[in-house]
């Protein structure tokens, strides 16, 4: 790709949100098929927060931390600029 040529800001913001929601649900599968949310939080599960809180906030978290990897990954993929060409 030559310099003039840039990436769309929509294309690049979807190339990094796509990847991390697929990851953080992935993720946040296969954590609670090996954890039930009663097991890891039961405080809360004996307060009355529902199964679904637990989902949600794990997914976010989750979501959350994939995206700054993406985030990242990104900006270290980019060229550096050549102080003496």
């Amino acid at each position: 790709m030559s310099e003039n040529e840039e990436i769309p800001k929509i294309q690049r913001a979807i190339a990094i949100l796509w990847p991390s929601f697929l990851t953080s649900g992935v993720a946040m599968i296969l954590f609670y098929w090996i954890f039930s949310p009663g097991e890891v939080f039961p405080e809360l599960v004996a307060g009355g927060t529902s199964n679904m809180a637990f989902y949600s906030v794990t997914f976010l978290f989750l979501w959350l931390i994939t995206l700054i990897s993406c985030l990242l990954s990104s900006y270290f993929l980019r060229p550096c600029n050549r102080c003496n060409d």
